[in-house]
């Protein structure tokens, strides 16, 4: 091992290997560090940054939903249907819009979602609640609203009665 030479090669070895450990411990704290900012920046959900004018939608008296997707992402695919029912049976009560992110990637970014499909939830003044990313059911979507203080009911519709 190079210790031949007596105690004083022994002791060079030592230093070294507690200057080796030294160097490992600072790289391995430098690299835990960098991995906590990664993770802080780029998988912690965002908060606030949806409610710019340009994202705010016209009618800032009702509650928003608005899907984040795409016409050939499955599960996009599998919402669709949803999000019509709920935009006629909640009309007036409920705003909802599907942004495709493949056709519109300017507006998919000012939103800033992760992965698709993403649904946000925002309140009558416009102000991001809550996102949710995957595949939400209908009943999933009016849950999340009522979890959040936004009871949805839809309007009533009124039958009228012609003549036969």
């Amino acid at each position: 091992m190079g210790w031949e030479n007596g105690p004083t090669t022994f002791w060079r070895y030592k230093q070294d290997m507690i200057r080796n450990k030294k160097t490992i411990f600072s790289v391995s704290v430098l690299m835990i560090v960098m991995a906590t900012l990664l993770l802080a920046l780029f998988v912690a959900p965002p908060r606030g940054f949806a409610q710019s004018s340009k994202v705010v939608k016209e009618n800032p008296k009702l509650p928003r939903l608005v899907d984040v997707g795409a016409d050939k992402c499955i599960p996009c695919v599998m919402m669709a249907p949803l999000l019509e029912e709920l935009k006629k049976e909640y009309a007036g009560v409920l705003d909802v819009e599907f942004v495709d992110v493949w056709k519109n990637p300017d507006r998919a970014k000012q939103y800033r979602v992760r992965g698709i499909p993403t649904q946000i939830f925002y309140d009558a003044n416009g102000k991001e609640l809550k996102r949710h990313l995957g595949f939400i059911s209908k009943q999933g979507i009016l849950a999340e609203f009522q979890k959040l203080g936004i009871p949805l009911k839809p309007l009533q519709k009124t039958i009228k009665k012609g003549k036969s």
